[in-house]
């Protein structure tokens, strides 16, 4: 699939994130993400050019400097000359050319790279969002373990770090390299041999500041994977346990009231801090962890500005190079001693990202094990010409593997009445998540007649964030339906006070009383006109009244509807013609007529 984002189970963390990175620049937008790459590769490359360039410039300047050299130096464009400066005055307007070049290339690398991160992040998240919702893997994941938590801040957080990084360190990566060539073949030119007298033997090194440059970067490198090599599972740790700590305090916010009724809130606050209190720990874990390396980086670091002037001094005082020469051998040297420690500097960011990587690779390997058993499902589901639903199930089972039903057959004929009924727990919801596809613990085959509308609706109805008149309209689109439809059907269910609220935008689970919800979820049967409709005690917290006319609302309505209800209140049971009876015990399924 062209726009999908894969990760193979079997492979390695390095060709995993590689099948995160590689399908953007294949995708229907690859054009402008190739166009995009290169033009910032391109200035990422004159940026070293410039940079050389201006190396260059040291030598000359500090050598202008000590000869006090005023000489007249022609200022020729195209091979034309225009007028004469003296030596310093060339050079400065030299070195504000370079350094408005430098700039130039610098906001415009920066400004186009972001611009490719965004269209990625965007490409990526709409993948990601796609692959979630599509085979209800939404759904799914709550099902059973895959190791992915808090799928929402993989598709938010996790993708904007991943995209951002991934950019920052190849991009920084590659600067890195070309800098160390370019550099590398300055300081060789520059440094000159040297000799060294060992068992009485003379022995010449060649370019031997670049060699010293390359063993102070290397002994870095190695001391500061050694001591922030921890970092990398801290880091994970620390992005779990945040997460974790937000989704329970989003849980409060959800069901503030169920816990201000029972007078919760102490419990819920000891969770916080049980949660809280990994997050604090881990975080004391990761600062312990970056003081060791931080004391470090800076001792390097520091030594690192006087190091090539040591080393480069005893040529300066033999008179074999020049006192400009001194600070082009120190720029170069820092250079390369900073390209060859760039794993020094961006540790911490690069444990991050692997961090971060490892959350969207165990992500997308979840959607694809989801993928994957969607596909091998047991449960075949087709649409065909029947008029009827019809369920043949050998196995409804529970995920943990415990079987609720054996050999149901269940056939459901259009304008059926039909109630379910059962003991709790007996598995009358998971009854309906079969019928409704939802349910991958069954093995069987579900065929549903073609183009039929069906509509599920639950004992918490779901309300969009939006205004009112989406909340009723869904999961139709909310122009579906005239303002003159919405405002009766909301008469209809006997909530008039809502009519002036239509356009009103809030979080109406939170607002709305669960019985208001669940009229509000009648209207949305009213106005959808269903086929089909399946009720799971989805009129439970209504009182007998409400509920009946909520019945006779949609049999008056739809009376050519077919209607199965999951009740436990006996006065439903006027409006069904036949019961589906679950004996837990036996295991089974019966229908029967309601005189039976």
């Amino acid at each position: 699939m062209e726009n999908s984002v894969v990760a193979a189970p079997q492979a390695g963390f390095l060709k995993k994130t590689w099948r995160l990175i590689w399908p953007y620049f294949r995708s229907t937008e690859w054009k402008s993400a190739w166009a995009l790459l290169i033009v910032v590769i391109g200035l990422s490359l004159a940026g070293v050019y410039v940079a050389v360039l201006i190396n260059s410039w040291y030598g000359d300047f500090y050598n202008a400097l000590q000869k006090k050299d005023l000489t007249l130096t022609p200022v020729t464009i195209a091979g034309h000359e225009f007028f004469t400066l003296n030596l310093f005055f060339y050079l400065m307007g030299k070195f504000t050319l370079l350094a408005f070049l430098s700039i130039i290339i610098g906001v415009y690398r920066i400004y186009l790279q972001q611009v490719l991160e965004i269209r990625w992040r965007r490409w990526m998240t709409h993948c990601l969002i796609d692959r979630w919702l599509g085979n209800r893997a939404y759904y799914r994941l709550q099902l059973r373990d895959y190791g992915t938590d808090n799928p929402e801040q993989r598709i938010e957080a996790d993708v904007a770090s991943f995209v951002g990084d991934t950019l920052a360190l190849s991009l920084s990566l590659l600067r890195n390299v070309v800098n160390l060539v370019s550099f590398a073949i300055v300081l060789w030119s520059l440094s000159g041999p040297v000799s060294l007298m060992l068992a009485g033997m003379e022995i010449v090194i060649p370019g031997y500041m670049l060699w010293i440059a390359i063993a102070y970067a290397l002994v870095g490198s190695v001391v500061t994977f050694l001591i922030g090599r921890p970092l990398v599972p801290a880091n994970f740790d620390l992005q779990r346990f945040n997460a974790d700590f937000r989704f329970r305090m989003t849980r409060i916010r959800e069901n503030a009231e169920s816990i201000a009724l029972f007078t919760g809130e102490q419990r819920e606050r000891d969770g916080l801090e049980v949660s809280f209190l990994r997050v604090w720990h881990n975080y004391w874990r990761i600062m312990i962890l970056s003081k060791r390396l931080n004391w470090f980086g800076s001792f390097y670091d520091q030594l690192a500005i006087v190091f090539p002037l040591l080393v480069a001094a005893p040529r300066y005082f033999a008179g074999s190079i020049e006192f400009g020469v001194i600070f082009q051998v120190s720029n170069a040297f820092g250079r390369v001693q900073d390209s060859l420690s760039w794993f020094v500097t961006v540790f911490q960011s690069l444990a991050s990202w692997k961090a971060t990587s490892n959350r969207l690779v165990t992500f997308a390997d979840a959607l694809g094990q989801i993928e994957h058993e969607a596909q091998q499902q047991d449960l075949s589901i087709e649409q065909r010409g029947s008029p009827a639903i019809l369920l043949t199930a050998s196995d409804i089972s529970v995920p943990t593997g415990r079987t609720l039903m054996r050999d149901a057959r269940i056939e459901i004929a259009p304008g059926d009445k039909m109630l379910i009924a059962g003991p709790s727990g007996s598995g009358k919801t998971t009854l309906f998540r079969v019928l409704a596809g939802l349910w991958p613990f069954a093995k069987g085959s579900l065929t549903i007649p073609k183009g039929a509308r069906i509509l599920f609706l639950s004992q918490k109805p779901y309300l969009p964030l939006g205004t009112l008149r989406e909340a009723v309209a869904f999961p139709a689109r909310p122009g579906a339906f005239s303002d003159v439809e919405v405002k009766a059907v909301l008469e209809d269910v006997r909530l008039p006070q809502l009519i002036t609220r239509l356009d009103e935008t809030d979080n109406w689970s939170m607002s709305l009383s669960v019985g208001e919800q669940q009229r509000i979820a009648i209207a949305r049967v009213l106005l959808n006109k269903p086929d089909w409709l399946f009720l799971d005690e989805a009129t439970s917290a209504l009182d007998e009244e409400n509920e009946a006319h909520a019945y006779t609302l949609v049999t008056e309505r739809l009376p050519h509807a077919t209607l199965v209800s999951i009740a436990h209140r006996p006065e439903v049971a006027r409006y069904h013609r036949q019961r589906l009876v679950i004996d837990p015990q036996a295991k089974s399924v019966r229908a029967l007529a309601m005189t039976e």
